[in-house]
């Protein structure tokens, strides 16, 4: 790669990172042209698609947190190595919107978030049958009844980080006591399927994406 067009390439990730940490990754791609100082056509040029520039600003980050999956499947007490591994989720969820997007929606197209989103399916699974299995994680829950909820208390995060900076701890740590053996009740209806699930991330993710993209 020529110099000067490595240095386009560097400038478009960067303008991407910042723009999609203020407005999500369905941030107009122009405004990312215009930030890094390149016309639409450069922009085109090093990235195809907008997966492509997603991937190229989320790669580390994504890689990141597989590793940290990998290090709660081995904690020894499930119960905390599932609310660790959540904190840590929900702090990347709090300081960038665009990171946000990518984990409590149904983005697609993007091969390593695929891959990580289906780590992170394996990983949550894990650890509540093991906390199941070691009683401290009450025996009605699947593995859906918690991304949907992750999903739901997730998409507020950036809001409430404009007015009130890490409450996001609080709404977690209460959703997470709900999920506790010993404050278990009955629940009223069944959990999503797998495809219901899928559907509604899904929807959420179509919401607001700027036609043609």
């Amino acid at each position: 790669m020529r110099r000067d067009a490595r240095r386009n390439r560097e400038l478009l990730v960067a303008a991407a990172r910042e723009i999609y940490a203020e407005q999500g990754v369905d941030a107009p791609l122009d405004d990312i042209a215009r930030r890094a100082g390149v016309g639409n056509a450069t922009l085109y040029r090093r990235f195809p698609t907008r997966g492509a520039l997603i991937e190229a600003v989320f790669g580390e980050g994504l890689t990141d947190t597989l590793r940290r999956g990998e290090d709660a499947r081995h904690a020894e007490d499930a119960w905390e190595g599932l609310v660790r591994y959540l904190e840590y989720i929900f702090a990347g969820l709090a300081e960038d919107r665009g990171a946000n997007d990518l984990m409590t929606t149904g983005v697609q197209g993007i091969p390593s978030l695929e891959a990580l989103k289906a780590h992170h399916h394996g990983t949550v699974s894990l650890l509540i049958h093991r906390a199941q299995d070691q009683g401290t994680l009450r025996g009605d829950v699947v593995v859906e009844d918690l991304l949907f909820a992750l999903a739901a208390l997730g998409r507020v995060v950036p809001a409430s980080e404009t007015v009130a900076p890490g409450a996001w701890r609080r709404h977690l740590r209460l959703l997470l006591d709900g999920l506790r053996a010993e404050a278990a009740r009955p629940l009223p209806v069944p959990p999503l399927a797998p495809g219901q699930l899928a559907g509604a991330l899904q929807t959420l993710a179509s919401q607001g994406r700027p036609a043609g993209d």
